[in-house]
């Protein structure tokens, strides 16, 4: 074919053309596999853009984002000129005259090169195309990638095809558009807007031609030229970018001198609002919705998702405000109770001697050490004991320290945590999520993660078994000692519970007033009567999912459950008996704002609504029954106006381990659990230790705030009128018991110590309580 051109200089021309033609075909098609991925004409017009998802509360306020490449496209309308002519000036002044590839540039470029002196020739739109379309990332290479000299032809080759097609489709104003949307600037900032509100905390359209050129000026090299890290180069690289733009008329000489001369003017106070707030939150969303997009094949992390959740802003904020005031209490008591002593004690109260070689051997690195020193203990523990800087959480604040890992290991074995959530079972929305003091140095979330011995917060389970089975709120037992015989796994066994006090009363006391003092005794034998079995099922028709083993103790919270399940169960009570699924997310868009999902609340019929209404008269009998265990709430009169009823559950695990507080409102279900994350920490007496010490307290004051805010939607007032007819006594007022002051053998029969009054059918609302507190559990 090419033997007619009878001129040999033309003839070797048209086979040098030919093959350049099947070359760029190769790449075009991939053949054989060898260049790898180019994107299509259907890619160039549908450019898909990482950019991260962001996470709103209930009422409209960001509270997180996922991101990979932290990214907010901005349009060009509001991106200022100065940016635009920065960057033509400096990457490429002949933008306006090419179609995408400009052969003057690279081959002056080369030219350059060849001299020593080596500068860049591609476009902006070749850089778009290595940006955007990644056309030298893994997915782009063939096997031609192990060939490093033909490696970079293809990758340059594949560069100019793409170029060709993007000048094809879009306009010079929408490739710069795409350009400053998608190119990265440092410090995982990807996109024009991103970098200009971390480094200016000013959106794009509003930068000065020096600030411009600051931001133009790093991306030759985000590293090197970074303003924070490297402040002298960045000077130096504006200062040039500057006078590439006085150089092609794009700013006049005395706006150059005036730039030049002004120094660089950092203002970093931007606060990224994936930092802002409850982490836990974020990571609890993203938990949520990972089945979901899965099932949708959507990534939170690049897809720009908008996600709405139900959470309440202000009332997140009041329950983060009241776990920092009383969290900042219980550790001041926790450090004074202990002092210097080390608070990791067994069963017994005595020291456990290997705590530190336990906690060190679950470390990640104790496998890596024990291969590198080949099991030398010595020299492991060497390691272990060497001083360094480190950022420590304190309440007062983050504070820098030189610490070694075993006294971190000590310092954090200290610290109390906790996990809170509050849900409204009208909607099954999720309000509060706080899953521990701070994520930054706790990432365990204790509202759904963290499983914990529940306490007497599990004794309403009984007693919703013995109302649903025949039983009612005025039945009543008489608080003495209990032995219950079973079997475990085929094993004889013998349970014999006593009170929180240690003492038994020999009083007859109903079923209401039982739990409102979260009697054991009666509660051993209520569980007797019922069976255990059937407490564990009406735990699991609540809403319980945990494994719960099935023995005598599990009404007194022998079992591990979370905040999250303890607080769905308890709505139940609230909803008339219907058990729902939690909500956190209402709906999800897309960058688009068109609606992808939106989550509608599921519940099902678990127990009759006149046992439901019955329940939560029950749980009022914490406040209103002699020596309720919820009586602490008296404490705080921002929650007693207006004849507002609570109700409620402490609970206090073996040894003060877990302090549990479960608070119902006319509205409102919270849950709140404390504790030290070492189940081995933790008080030692029930003055310190109990839930109503512990956990009470923080749902006492964030309810305070809560009612203090008229715009919060929350407002005092009582429990919901019986929902149907109920056929089951429950008005079956209490005496009240007055202490003979005269008695001096306390340990003596106690009925014969206290007179028995007379009490108002209706429950008092002032904070009365002649027997004084009890111990709560």
């Amino acid at each position: 074919m090419f033997r007619r051109i009878r001129n040999r200089f033309l003839r070797y021309f048209a086979i040098f053309i030919y093959f350049v033609i099947i070359f760029f075909c190769c790449i075009e098609l991939n053949f054989l596999w060898l260049s790898g991925y180019s994107p299509d004409m259907q890619d160039i017009k549908n450019p898909v853009m990482s950019v991260g998802s962001e996470v709103y509360t209930a009422d409209g306020k960001l509270i997180g984002q996922y991101y990979k490449e932290n990214r907010s496209p901005v349009e060009l309308k509001n991106i200022s000129p100065n940016l635009i002519n920065a960057l033509v000036a400096t990457e490429d002044v002949r933008f306006y005259k090419h179609n995408g590839v400009d052969f003057y540039s690279f081959f002056t470029s080369m030219l350059s090169t060849a001299k020593g002196e080596r500068r860049g020739g591609s476009t902006i739109t070749q850089q778009l195309a290595k940006n955007l379309f990644e056309t030298r990332k893994r997915k782009s290479q063939g096997f031609i990638k192990h060939i490093p000299v033909i490696r970079t032809i293809v990758y340059k080759c594949k560069e100019w095809l793409t170029a060709f097609k993007i000048e094809h489709v879009y306009n010079k104003e929408q490739i710069l558009t795409l350009y400053l949307n998608t190119v990265p600037f440092g410090n995982n900032s990807f996109g024009i807007k991103t970098a200009s509100l971390k480094y200016f905390n000013k959106t794009p359209d509003k930068v000065t031609p020096a600030e411009a050129a600051l931001l133009i000026g790093m991306l030759k090299a985000t590293s090197s030229y970074n303003p924070i890290k490297n402040p002298d180069r960045a000077l130096e690289r504006r200062n040039t970018v500057l006078g590439q733009m006085q150089k092609y008329g794009y700013l006049t000489k005395a706006g150059y001198d005036t730039s030049f001369k002004s120094p660089i003017k950092l203002n970093l106070s931007y606060v990224e609002e994936d930092s802002h707030g409850d982490s836990y939150l974020r990571r609890a969303v993203e938990k949520w919705l990972d089945k979901w997009c899965k099932e949708n094949g959507y990534n939170l992390y690049e897809d720009g998702l908008k996600i709405y959740t139900t959470i309440d802003s202000r009332l997140q904020r009041y329950a983060e405000e009241a776990v920092a005031e009383k969290m900042k209490m219980l550790q001041k008591r926790f450090n004074n109770l202990w002092g210097n002593k080390n608070p990791w004690r067994d069963s017994k109260g005595v020291e456990i001697k290997d705590f530190i070689l336990k906690n060190e051997q679950r470390l990640p690195i104790f496998s890596l050490l024990e291969k590198k020193y080949k099991g030398d203990t010595v020299q492991i523990q060497q390691y272990f004991k060497q001083k360094k800087r480190m950022t420590v959480f304190t309440w007062n604040g983050e504070k820098d320290t030189t610490f070694s890992t075993i006294d971190s290991i000590k310092y954090y074995a200290k610290i109390l945590n906790t996990g809170m959530m509050t849900l409204e079972p009208s909607t099954g929305k999720i309000k509060v999520w706080i899953g521990g003091i701070d994520h930054r140095f706790f990432n365990y979330d204790h509202v759904n993660q963290a499983r914990r011995q529940a306490g007497s917060t599990f004794k309403p389970f009984a007693y919703l078994t013995a109302l649903d089975n025949g039983f009612t709120p005025c039945d009543k037992f008489t608080d003495k000692p209990v032995t219950i015989k079973y079997k475990d796994n085929g094993k004889d066994e013998v349970w014999q519970p006593n009170n929180a006090d240690f003492n038994f009363s020999y009083r007859e006391m109903s079923l209401r007033w039982a739990m409102g003092k979260s009697v054991n005794s009666i509660t051993a034998q209520l569980t007797e009567k019922v069976g255990w079995d059937k407490i564990v099922q009406y735990a699991h028709k609540c809403g319980i999912e945990s494994p719960l083993k099935s023995v005598p103790s599990v009404s007194l919270g022998s079992n591990d459950v979370s905040v999250f399940e303890m607080v769905r169960a308890y709505s139940t009570f609230l909803n008339k008996g219907q058990k729902l699924d939690p909500i956190l997310v209402t709906r999800i868009e897309d960058q688009d704002g068109s609606v992808l999902k939106e989550f509608t609340l599921k519940q099902e019929q678990v127990i009759s609504p006149e046992t439901a209404w019955l329940m939560l008269y029950m749980f009022r009998g914490g406040m209103e029954e002699p020596g309720g265990t919820s009586q602490a709430l008296w404490e705080y009169p921002g929650l007693w106006k207006k004849d507002n009823q609570i109700g409620g559950k402490t609970g206090t695990s073996s040894d003060y381990v877990d302090g549990w507080y479960m608070g119902i409102t006319k509205d409102l279900v919270t849950g709140i659990w404390v504790g030290a994350d070492d189940r081995s920490v933790h008080f030692t007496t029930s003055e310190t230790g109990e839930g109503s010490h512990t956990a009470l307290p923080i749902f006492g004051r964030f309810m305070e705030k809560v009612y203090a805010d008229p715009k919060s939607g929350y407002t005092y007032g009582s429990f919901p009128k019986p929902w149907v007819k109920i056929t089951k006594e429950y008005n079956c007022p209490s005496p009240r018991i007055v202490t003979d002051t005269a008695t001096v053998d306390s340990t003596s029969n106690p009925i014969d110590t206290t007179h028995v009054l007379p009490t108002p059918a209706t429950p008092t609302t002032t904070p009365e309580n002649p027997e004084g507190t009890p111990p709560g559990q």
